[in-house]
């Protein structure tokens, strides 16, 4: 089937979001990165940035130096030859992950609605392999795809005032990786020790749009050293060679 031809909607005078559906896919998604690869390869003068999401990429654009008919022009040309930019392969990786306890502690909560032991909700949990479907809300947050449709569940009604960094989570139909101190709604299923967000690293986001990641189940004594593992700047993560093709 062809895909369906985006739409372009003029944000202000300095800005044009590329929007591919109102909808949450991964073959979407990968237009939205192949687009972004594309502009960027076009080195097009008066382009300042592109911001990608689930399924639209804003392109924020300089009109004294690009105006918006030759920036429409030039995304015609991209959308045209985007879908043969042959983008990096995914980097994949196994995240160390301490569940339940005052590490996740919605798991339980989670296991139990489900009519499951804590350790088969983690079981589940940790089979997929997660897409990294977008960096948003706060730095560095991951936002996933690939939660089992079985493990979804609603926002919590109420939102706590502070969830920790490093915190794994789901809400509705998406898992995340939190990347900074924040509020939210989502439920917690356990942490990570590794650093999503470091301003003063290069890159400063751990995890970027387009990586795949698989989530490892490491026990509570554990962390304290991984902690500080990441806290030296050394890794923590390691490269997932167990997927076909990696």
């Amino acid at each position: 089937m062809t895909p369906a031809l985006p739409r372009l909607l003029a944000c202000g005078d300095t800005a044009v979001t590329v929007d591919f559906g109102n909808v949450v896919s991964v073959p979407v998604n990968r237009r939205v990165h192949a687009l972004a690869a594309r502009l960027d390869q076009m080195r097009l003068a008066g382009l300042v940035e592109t911001v990608p999401t689930y399924r639209s990429l804003t392109v924020h654009y300089d009109p004294l130096v690009l105006s918006f008919d030759a920036l429409r022009g030039a995304l015609d040309d991209a959308l045209t030859g985007a879908d043969t930019v042959e983008g990096q392969a995914a980097r994949r990786w196994c995240v160390p992950t301490v569940f339940g306890g005052a590490y996740g502690e919605d798991l339980e909560e989670c296991a139990d609605l489900l009519g499951l032991s804590a350790d088969s909700m983690i079981e589940a949990f940790v089979a997929p392999t997660y897409r990294v479907m977008m960096i948003g809300f706060m730095p560095g947050f991951s936002y996933l795809s690939g939660l089992p449709e079985a493990l979804a569940r609603p926002r919590r009604a109420t939102p706590r005032n502070r969830v920790p960094a490093g915190s794994v989570s789901i809400g509705g139909a998406q898992a995340a990786v939190g990347s900074v101190e924040a509020p939210s709604g989502w439920h917690l299923l356990g942490r990570t020790p590794a650093i999503p967000f470091l301003q003063s690293r290069d890159p400063m986001f751990l995890f970027s749009p387009g990586d795949e990641m698989r989530f490892e189940p490491v026990p509570e004594t554990d962390w304290e050293r991984l902690a500080e593992t990441a806290l030296r700047g050394d890794p923590v993560i390691r490269a997932d060679t167990s997927v076909a093709g990696a």
